[in-house]
C-alpha cells in the first residue's frame, strides 16, 4: 500500500480521519459512493472540503493511487469529485487509480480552491 507522505492525516481539530496508517490485511476496505445529503453536519461537510482541497493541492488532476487515503472520505466524494482513472475500476484495491474532477470540484466545494 502506497503512503502518501505530506498528506494530512485528519481533519485538524478533529478526529475524522484522511489516511490509514496500515493496510488491513484480511480485506480490503471498497470504495462506495455514498450519498451525501443536506443535513449532513457542519464538520463532516467542512471534512469533505478540507480533504477535497488536500487531494487538490497533493495530485491536481493527475491521476493517483489509494494507497492510504481513507475509504469512507473517499466515498463521500466518489463518483462526482472524484472518479475512477482506469477501466475496469477495482474498488477493493489499494493500487486503484483516481482522479480529481477539478471543474466539478469547484463547483461543489469552491472554498477547496481558496489557497491556490
Amino acid at each position: 500500500m502506497l503512503k502518501h507522505r505530506g498528506f494530512p492525516g485528519r481533519l485538524p481539530g478533529s478526529d475524522l480521519q484522511f489516511t490509514i496508517r496500515r493496510a488491513d490485511p484480511r480485506k480490503v476496505t471498497p470504495l462506495k459512493a455514498r450519498e451525501r445529503y443536506a443535513d449532513r453536519r457542519a464538520i463532516d461537510r467542512a471534512a469533505d472540503e478540507a480533504f477535497l482541497g488536500a487531494l487538490i493541492e497533493h495530485f491536481g488532476e493527475e491521476p493517483f493511487e489509494r494507497g492510504n487515503l481513507d475509504a469512507g472520505r473517499l466515498g463521500w466524494l466518489l463518483g462526482r469529485e472524484v472518479l475512477p482513472a482506469e477501466d475496469p475500476f477495482d474498488p477493493a484495491s489499494y493500487e486503484a487509480l483516481l482522479r480529481v474532477d477539478l471543474a466539478r470540484a469547484r463547483a461543489s466545494f469552491p472554498g477547496a480552491f481558496d489557497g491556490m
